[in-house]
């Protein structure tokens, strides 16, 4: 019996009834055509269509027809159904020709792993991920109001949430997470669930399925869960700090090197240098709101000076003290509303030109770069990420490595819709405007 028929036969001894087929647009919003289990079979066979045209960024009316090629790895029963069981099955996005279409994220990281692969590499990735729970009013709309006041691994009564994040922890183990921690963050109402690495597409398609999963039990405890960078002013935002390290085809860790004084490889240094030398280009990828560079300001704990450290928290990248298969790297600026398989498609190929390049990096800081004033940076030829959307944009098109990891497709959508987004932004009043001005003059 073939995968395909083994698929069949368990959604049916499941009795799962209805089964949703996913896939990610390139702003990282989750979409999904949904079928019946009698319409199963045909979506196996790759025979389900929807309208491309529909989709922001995908492609025109006149190409509008794709197809969705299940992968059926990620066949999974949604623990939350009430009446009738449902399952979903995460896509990869097919042109009527049969081919990958190049405006699928999952294809264009699919495509970058296979570049690492060739090399002799698989990625993992540990991501962790922060969110907010707010009230909701009475007419179900999200609140700005915490529903605690609770601080950085503080318990119930303080934490509040402490149940709705439970049950969201109970509900990932049953899709098949593997949970390493789960507590309150710094500021109230905030919080972070972390599940083990995995290869990076499968982290990917994990951290897609988190957020649907917090929201959808947020909501059954009467609350927002939201991953905005900064929903509130004056206190930490939320962040998607990216562990990963390099792993050879027999399964070793390539950034370990016994022989070594900070214990990295020299894929370790190469791959660190590369990701240095283009984050500026891919900040509008991993921080691709205008609100992503409220939170990447001093004093709330998340990096704005591009620089490494093995031995403080205040630098882009960190590397953490587990060594051996534990050796990785921490990229800390990117956030939860960055596409997932778009933010590891760049930072990777960022690292493999490191890597392909020999590129060395600059020398590690040990000194907390949150007091680090303008002339000792550049004395020191330590540069700051984009201080906003536009500017990440202009770096991003200057880039043409990591505008290589996108495709032509993927960058040019995404830098048209992120642009957009900054002159709506830019012609926007806001209140802080009208407190600050109407008064005045």
């Amino acid at each position: 019996m073939n995968s395909k028929a083994l698929l069949l036969e368990k959604a049916r001894e499941l009795e799962v009834e209805f089964i949703h087929l996913q896939f990610t647009d390139i702003l990282g919003v989750m979409k999904n055509v949904s079928i019946t289990i009698e319409q199963l079979p045909k979506a196996l066979d790759n025979e389900i269509m929807f309208d491309g045209s529909s989709v922001d960024g995908f492609v025109r009316i006149e190409e509008s027809d794709m197809y969705l090629a299940p992968d059926l790895s990620t066949f999974a029963v949604l623990p939350w159904a009430n009446n009738y069981k449902e399952a979903r099955i995460i896509c990869d996005v097919y042109d009527s020709s049969g081919t990958p279409f190049e405006g699928c994220p999952r294809n264009a990281l699919k495509k970058v792993l296979k570049e690492a692969n060739d090399l002799g590499y698989i990625l993992n990735v540990g991501p962790e991920c922060e969110f907010f729970l707010f009230h909701t009013d009475e007419a179900g709309e999200p609140s700005l109001k915490t529903h605690d006041n609770a601080g950085y691994f503080d318990l119930a009564p303080a934490d509040l949430g402490g149940n709705a994040r439970k049950d969201m922890t109970l509900v990932l183990k049953q899709m098949g997470f593997e949970i390493e921690a789960s507590h309150h963050e710094v500021a109230p109402g905030q919080h972070e669930i972390d599940f083990k690495y995995a290869d990076a597409l499968a982290t990917a398609d994990n951290i897609m399925t988190f957020k649907t999963v917090v929201r959808t039990i947020a909501q059954r405890h009467g609350l927002h869960a939201t991953f905005m960078p900064k929903p509130k002013y004056g206190i930490n935002g939320s962040g998607m700090h990216i562990n990963m390290s390099l792993q050879t085809l027999e399964g070793k860790n390539a950034f370990y090197d016994e022989s070594d004084e900070l214990k990295l490889s020299k894929a370790a240094y190469h791959f660190l240098a590369g990701v240095l030398k283009h984050a500026k280009g891919f900040a509008a990828i991993t921080n691709p709101t205008v609100n992503s560079y409220k939170r990447l300001v001093p004093g709330y704990e998340a990096p704005v000076l591009i620089a490494w450290s093995a031995s403080n928290r205040s630098p882009l990248i960190r590397i953490p003290a587990k060594r051996g298969n534990s050796t990785r790297i921490e990229l800390r600026n990117p956030d939860p509303s960055a596409n997932p398989y778009l933010a590891l498609a760049a930072i990777l190929k960022a690292g493999l030109e490191g890597i392909n390049n020999s590129i060395e990096p600059p020398a590690p800081v040990s000194s907390n770069l949150y007091h680090m004033d303008k002339a000792e940076m550049e004395e020191r030829g330590i540069e700051g990420l984009p201080v906003n959307l536009y500017e990440a944009v202009q770096c991003l098109s200057q880039d043409e490595v990591v505008k290589e990891a996108l495709g032509k497709h993927i960058y040019e959508k995404f830098a048209d819709a992120a642009l957009y987004e900054w002159n709506e932004y830019s012609r926007y009043v806001s209140q802080w405007e009208i407190d600050r001005y109407l008064k005045k003059f």
